[in-house]
Formats: structure tokens, sequence, C-alpha cells
């Protein structure tokens, strides 16, 4: 285990040397028509290119519809879906699901009982729909956040103004893999509550962030709930000053504890600033940093990246070209700022989802009123590998890959590259340090492989839920990567 330690450092040691300017912007691309149209979430897919999910004015058949639209690695359309009725259909978040399809959620007032309910939608790998559900009561319910969960349902987040003890209360609810309710949960006092993410927890529960006007030091303070696998309250803990702080974002990370993002009033330099808030497995702050100028910010996403540090999206009204842009902030495992970037016209930008890619570079999604065919179009950007930017020819080189999708469960892959033929040896180890899979000992080729890994050791028995590091070992060359598994 000392040895893993060791090569964990040296992995820091060689990001902190490359990581020190903005990765290059490989390309940019609009998607709309002539009313305004936006994306909200983007995910790489398991097939290397890329799914939006937002909403559109100018496609379907009402004032705003769900809209999915596949883009392939090099950012050209290769489909679009709306999904929606005569009235207003919005949509938050979607991801790819385990079979190759899509979910996505939003709220609809279209169907349902209410004025606005939570509503859900499930597609095949070409985004036609397979089936859709919608849950609320007979006032307002607005979905933010949906994961699919271990057992092959999903679990959603928002805000409920038909249940709970308050004016709009965090909502919770569990379905099965079709979409059944199988359980929901309230959480809030009497004032304003509004949950705007959610994760499942390696423990089988959930953790979901957004912000309470009922509890903690201001108008509107951070809110982080952890909760069992069955949604009771586990614990709370509230995050802020005297003014207004809102989180949008919240991730578990790799030591077992959160990253929170969202925006704060109460610190920083201007009206409004990126807030960044790391806790342990309870909840408890370890650090915070703010993100800003003298104009307001706001963030809507955060991951963590494979060096074990964030990447924060968001818009900026100090920065940029515009009135707001684009604004993207890497940060170390600290939350110290390593580099930033704004991307936009003259006009109004708002990024509204990160991720990193499995290359190690950054793919960006929201809308942007300077560029495209309407009032607004969805906007997406990505950038290259941060590594790649200091070193073009990473195939000619050992390269270790972080393994995709991560967390996972069932399977993830892992890919790599080798400069010379050489002897391989690919291994699982758990968190004690202890060897769990041989995943390849054998001689292999110069170039770049994969492998998949289905959570299973060498007796092909099935591992726990927890942290794994898996590492390579080639001709004068080791590495070792971090990884979860959600069961």
């Amino acid at each position: 285990m000392k040895k893993l330690l060791i090569i964990l450092l040296f992995v820091s040691l060689i990001y902190s040397i490359f990581a020190q300017n903005p990765p290059d912007t490989l390309w940019t691309e609009t998607f709309g028509g002539s009313q305004s149209d936006a994306a909200y979430s983007v995910q790489q897919t398991t097939d290397g290119d890329y799914i939006i999910t937002g909403y559109s004015e100018s496609y379907g058949a009402g004032d705003r519809d769900f809209w999915l639209v596949k883009i392939d690695e090099n950012g050209y359309e290769i489909w679009n879906q709306h999904y929606g009725g005569i009235e207003s259909d919005f949509a938050f978040s979607g991801q790819q699901t385990t079979d190759g399809g899509f979910i996505i959620i939003g709220y609809t007032s279209s169907y349902g009982v209410g004025f606005d309910d939570f509503w859900l939608v499930k597609t095949d790998e070409n985004g036609n729909e397979e089936w859709n559900q919608t849950y609320g009561g007979y006032s307002y319910e607005w979905a933010s956040s949906v994961q699919q969960t271990s057992d092959g349902g999903y679990i959603i987040s928002g805000c409920t103004l038909s249940y709970g003890a308050g004016g709009g209360n965090f909502w919770l609810v569990k379905t099965d893999e079709n979409g059944n309710e199988q359980w929901n949960q309230t959480y809030g006092g009497n004032e304003y509550e509004w949950a705007s993410s959610v994760q499942q927890t390696t423990d089988g529960g959930y953790i979901i962030a957004g912000w309470t006007e009922s509890y903690g030091a201001g108008g509107e303070d951070f809110w982080l709930v952890k909760t069992d696998e069955n949604g009771n309250e586990q614990w709370n803990q509230t995050f802020g000053g005297n003014e207004n702080d809102g989180a949008l974002s919240v991730q578990t990370t790799t030591d077992g504890g959160y990253i929170v993002a969202g925006d704060t009033e109460s610190f920083g330099a201007g009206g409004q600033d990126f807030w960044l808030v790391k806790t342990d497995e309870n909840g408890i702050e370890e650090w915070n940093q703010t993100y800003g100028g003298d104009e307001w910010e706001w963030v809507y996403s955060v991951q963590q990246t494979t060096d074990e540090g964030y990447i924060i999206a968001g818009s900026t009204g100090t920065y940029g070209a515009g009135e707001h842009d684009f604004w993207l902030v890497k940060t170390d495992e600290d939350g110290n700022d390593e580099w930033n970037q704004t991307f936009g016209g003259n006009d109004n930008e708002r990024a509204f989802s990160v991720q990193q890619t499995i290359d190690e570079g950054y793919i960006i999604a929201g809308f942007t009123y300077s560029y495209g065919a309407g009032a607004s179009d969805a906007w997406l950007v990505l950038l290259d590998s941060e590594v790649r930017t200091e070193n073009n020819d990473i195939t000619s080189h050992c390269f270790l890959i972080q393994n995709y999708p991560n967390p996972f469960n069932p399977t993830t892959t892992i890919s790599f590259s080798i400069q010379n033929n050489s002897n391989v040896e690919l291994s699982i180890y758990n968190i004690k340090g202890q060897k769990v899979k041989t995943l390849i000992s054998d001689q292999l080729s110069v170039g770049e492989h994969s492998v998949v890994w289905e959570g299973r050791d060498d007796d092909n028995l099935p591992v726990g839920s927890g942290i794994y590091f898996y590492q390579l070992k080639a001709e004068n060359f080791e590495e070792i990567r971090k990884m979860i598994l959600l069961k």
C-alpha cells in the first residue's frame, strides 16, 4: 500500500507540472433553430460521442419541449429528438443508461395532475421514447436532477409545493427501472427549499444539495442532506453567511467526502461569486474557496477531475467579451485556482454543465445569444487534454487513462497506451492494497489498448462498493489511478 501511495503522489506531481495553462479549444458548435434553445446537461456516451439535454422552442409540439441531441466526437449532430405536449415542458438533466438508452428529467405543464409536475422520459439508444412518467400533486413540482441507481431504477430530486412542511421543500423520488414510484420523501421547514442535485453514495444512500430559507445563517444557505437507501434523513448541514448562498451541484469525491458548488453573496469579491465547499463523509466542512470579480458570477456544475482537483462551470459578468460569458475554473485538490478561461461573444452566454472526457479534456454545454441561428442556441465547447497541450504525441508514450464511467456500476472501461512491445500487467487493488483482480498479464504490441472490468475478483465473485485502484505496469513505466464502484 505504501508503494501505491508513493505512485499517487508522483501522479499528482506530474499533473502539477503540466496543468499551468488552459487547454486548447478543439471545437465549438451551436444547435437550434429560429427560437430559443438551450442545453442544460452534457455527457460523453460509451461510444465516444456526446448527448446534450435541454429544451427547444424551435422544434416540437408546444411552447417548449424536452430536447435530446446526439453529437459525434467532432461536434456534428447525429440526431435530435423532442418530447412534450402543447404546453411548456422543460428538461434539466439527462444521462445514458446501462442499456445504452437515455433518461431525461424536468417538469411538464402538458401532462400530470398539477400546474407543473416532475416528468421522466426514457428513450432507446436512438432517442425514441420507450416510456414516460409524471410525479406530483395539485400544485407545482420542478425536477432538477436524475441519476440511474445501482438497482437499475432512478433517483430524482427537485422541489415540491404540493407536499412537505413549507412553501417549497426538497423532494426526492425513487423509481424502479420502468419509472414506477417506489417511495418519495420531503425535507425542509416552514420556508422555501430547492434541491438542485442528487447523487447515489457508496453506501447505497443519497446526497442532495440545494438551498434552504428555513435553516442556516442567512436569507438562503447551501443545504446538504444525506439519506439512507430509503430516503430517510441521516444528517444535514448548512453553509453560508448573512446574504444569499445557493448550492447547484454536488458530487461524491474519491476520499468518500463531497464537493459542493454554487453561488455566494456572503463571501468573495463581488456581487456574487462562485463558491466551492469541500466536506468529509459526514458533511463537515474541510475547506471552501470563492472565485470571481466585482460583478456577478453564477456556477452550475462541478466535477472531480482525474488529478483529484475540480472543474467548475458557470458564467461570469466580470471577465470575458460580453454581458456574461461561459466561465470554466480548474482547481487543485484544495480548491486553489490552477487556470480559468472564458468563452463567448458580445451578448449573453451561460454554461450549465461540464464533464471531463475519456481522453481527459473537457466538454461544456449551455446556451449562447452571441452565435447561432435563433434568439438563443444550445452551445457546446470541447477542450483538449491539459496533458496533451504540453505533449501532442501522447500515443508514442506510455499513458494510463481514467476509467470510464467513474463512478460505475456494473462495468467500466480502462484504456492505456504503451510505447513499445512489452510485457504488460494491469491489476485492480482494494483500499487495503490487496490485489483483487489481474485484468492483463501478457505481451502486448505498441499502441492503444482497453479492457472492461465487470467488478469481479480473480475467483469471478462480485466485489463490494467502494474505492479501488488500478495499476498499469509496462517496460520502464508504472502508473495508478482511483475509481469508485457503486452498488
